[in-house]
This record gives structure tokens, C-alpha cells and sequence, in this order.
């Protein structure tokens, strides 16, 4: 017996109606055809594979977004994916030995045990593009280009970019001397940006006063590209490594500003998205009035490492649905005829119809009933026989 409850889905996961359907899938092959005009190849990786490749290399934050259960075949714990690029890498150490960089792509499906902070959604369609082999700044631009001009063909207008660099707290959290625990409550205290917070953590740590200095230094540091002349002074004590990651900050974002003039960009050295996940620089596009970021990316080098080539990487992924939403094409159905056609057995009518769909044009046949009409079914033209002939009216 049918209930209310036949009706109900599962907490942040839902169902893709006809019209929102056919703008993702337009949206998708829109988006691979241009990352394949960028050399970026497609891949499909399989939504279910075994738990230590999903989280090869990640953190523990994946770790709970992975729905987990048993193999019956090998007795494994197997897992559905909440994220491609584990299984990317894998695909990219398979075809890695000319030792060239390679450009690897995917649109599909992955699952969230838990919804995000801002994002209700458990089910995302993820589309994203990844760049191996490579580890100067050129790679990060391209991936970033690349991750605008996805904005651009969604509709989505005026993003914001946001840019950081995990090395600068890394080598902060190291010099601090700080534990696993007080390395993940510092990392949750400068998400909350809570200078309150962090006053008291610092107190209770033993790290130097210069250190201790430089951590909190990090709150302020976030700006246009006028806050890297502030961080050297500010973190100048932090030795090479921070100074490295500076100078990479500074070379991206001084590129960009060249080929987008008008692209607001914003540093934030307290920015450590995918922390746990990435190994330097890291980003992401906003729009105004969303809360959370609409695409995002970064380095995560020697993800390949478990499958024998520790190769440099960076890329970037976005959720189509989140895309679609934001776009101001959202709601708009593309062009397109639809042509009725009688429910009549009739070959030279049978005929027409094959030809029209070969051409790519929609064709619906009346299957007899008789509410069935041009109207009803949504078409704006119809197939007639006039002089022994069917033709479109």
C-alpha cells in the first residue's frame, strides 16, 4: 500500500526533474567539450572502489564523507565515492610513464555521508579537470584559467577568487612545535577567524614569541595583492619555505591580474580549504550573495605516491547543480522544436521520422489515446501529408 513515506528521499539527497536534468547534462557536454579543447582528456572512474584507493592521500575529512560497507565478493571495505580525484591519480600513475604532463577530466555523480556546513546537498555531480606532472606556477594558472572560463560558459557572472597557500601554515603549525590535537583546533580556530580563540590557544602553547607572532599575523594577511609586501614583513622570520610560498602567491596572482584586470582577487593566508587534502597553493570562486564557494581546487602533489608516481598535481572541481543555480541562464530551456506526429502505421511516415531524428530534431508520436495532441505534448509543429508527401507545419 502506497503511504506518504513511499514519497520521502533520504536527508540532502534528491531527485533531477526533466527541465533542471536537460540544463546539467547541456551544462556537462558544454564543459568537457571546452576542457577538451584544452587537451584535457575524459576519464570515468567507477562510483564504487575500494576504501583505501578512495582515501589514498586524503584527509580525515573525506574519511567521513565516504559511505562505507562490504565487499561480498573479496570481503574488503569498499566505499562510494565523495571525491574524484583519488581515483584520477590512479588513472594518471597508469599512463604516466613518458613522464609528460597529462590533463585529465570527469563529470559524474559522488555521494556525501554528511551535508556541508552551508550545503544541504549529499548528492553532488562533480565536474573538474586535473593537470600532472608539472610543478611550476604555470600549471596552477592554467587550472585556474580554466576553472574561470567554467564560470564563464555556466553564466555565472563576476566571480570572486579567493587565494591561499597551505605552506605557510604548515610550516607555522611545525615551528610551533604543535601536536596532531592542537595542529586541527589551530586549524579550526583561524577558519572561525576567532582572534579571542586563538589569543588563548597561543597562551597555552610553548611556541616562541616570533612564532606565536607570525600565527596571528595570519588573521590580518588577507586582501589584494598588496597583503603579500605585508606578509613578508609580518612572517619575514618564517625561513624559506614561507618565503617560497609568498614568492608562488605572488607570481599567480601578479598573472592573472595581467590577463583579468578586472577579476577581483582576494589573498587570504588564513584561507587552508582542503588543508589535510592539498600540499600549497589553494583557491576558490565566489559570487556575492552565495555562502560557500562555488568551485575550488589547488596543488596536492605526490597524491600518486601509493600507485608509484609521486607526480605533481593541481586541479580544480565544481558541483554542476550548485553551477546551474547560480547561472543566469538558470530556468532557461534551450531552443528547440518539437514535432508531432500522428499515431498512424504508415511507412513513408516512418521513414520521415527516422530521418528527422537522425538529423537531431525531436520528434513525438502520438501513441494513439486520444488526449494526445501537438499541444498537449509540447510541440510547436507537426508532420502533415500534403501532396503524398509528410512535411513539417
Amino acid at each position: 500500500m502506497l503511504t506518504q513515506d513511499h514519497w520521502l528521499l533520504p536527508e540532502g539527497i534528491e531527485e533531477i526533474f526533466p527541465d533542471e536534468a536537460e540544463s546539467l547534462d547541456r551544462l556537462g557536454r558544454g564543459l568537457i567539450d571546452r576542457f577538451s579543447s584544452w587537451g584535457y582528456r575524459l576519464v570515468m572512474p567507477p562510483m564504487i572502489d575500494f576504501l583505501d584507493s578512495l582515501l589514498v592521500g586524503t584527509g580525515h575529512e573525506l574519511d567521513l564523507q565516504t559511505f562505507k560497507l562490504t565487499d561480498p565478493v573479496s570481503g574488503r571495505l569498499i566505499g562510494l565515492r565523495a571525491d574524484m580525484t583519488p581515483q584520477v591519480a590512479r588513472i594518471d600513475a597508469r599512463s604516466a610513464d613518458s613522464g609528460l604532463p597529462s590533463r585529465l577530466c570527469y563529470v559524474g555523480s559522488v555521494l556525501h555521508a554528511l551535508p556541508g556546513h552551508l550545503e544541504k546537498s549529499r548528492n553532488p555531480l562533480q565536474v573538474g579537470a586535473e593537470l600532472y606532472g608539472y610543478a611550476g606556477e604555470s600549471a596552477a594558472i592554467e587550472v585556474i584559467r580554466l576553472m574561470l572560463e567554467t564560470m564563464d560558459l555556466a553564466g555565472v557572472r563576476e566571480p570572486h577568487l579567493d587565494l591561499g597557500h597551505v605552506s605557510v601554515y604548515r610550516e607555522l603549525a611545525c615551528q610551533a612545535g604543535l601536536t596532531a590535537t592542537q595542529e586541527a583546533e589551530l586549524f579550526d580556530i583561524l577558519q572561525r577567524k576567532d582572534i579571542s580563540d586563538l589569543d588563548d590557544f597561543l597562551l597555552a602553547t610553548g611556541a616562541s614569541d616570533s612564532v606565536k607572532a607570525m600565527i596571528s599575523a595570519l588573521l590580518d594577511l588577507n586582501g589584494p595583492s598588496g597583503v603579500i609586501a605585508a606578509a613578508r614583513i609580518r612572517l619575514a622570520a618564517g625561513g624559506a619555505v614561507i618565503a617560497r610560498a609568498l614568492d608562488e602567491l605572488e607570481i599567480i596572482a601578479d598573472r592573472l591580474q595581467e590577463r583579468f584586470p578586472s577579476l577581483p582577487l582576494n589573498l587570504d593566508l588564513a584561507e587552508l580549504r582542503g588543508y589535510h587534502y592539498h600540499t600549497g597553493v589553494v583557491f576558490a570562486a565566489f559570487v556575492p550573495g552565495q555562502g560557500r564557494e562555488i568551485a575550488r581546487g589547488g596543488r596536492y602533489d605526490d597524491i600518486g605516491r601509493v600507485f608509484g608516481h609521486a607526480r605533481p598535481a593541481v586541479g580544480f572541481s565544481a558541483d554542476l547543480k550548485m553551477l546551474v543555480r547560480v547561472s543566469e541562464h538558470e530556468g532557461q530551456a534551450a531552443p528547440s522544436n518539437r514535432i508531432f506526429a500522428p499515431a498512424i502505421d504508415d511507412p513513408q511516415l516512418d521513414h520521415t521520422i527516422r530521418s528527422l531524428r537522425r538529423q537531431g530534431q525531436v520528434v513525438i508520436q502520438a501513441l494513439g489515446s486520444t488526449e494526445e495532441s501537438a499541444k498537449a505534448l509540447g510541440c510547436n509543429q507537426a508532420l502533415q501529408k500534403r501532396d503524398n508527401h509528410w512535411q513539417i507545419v
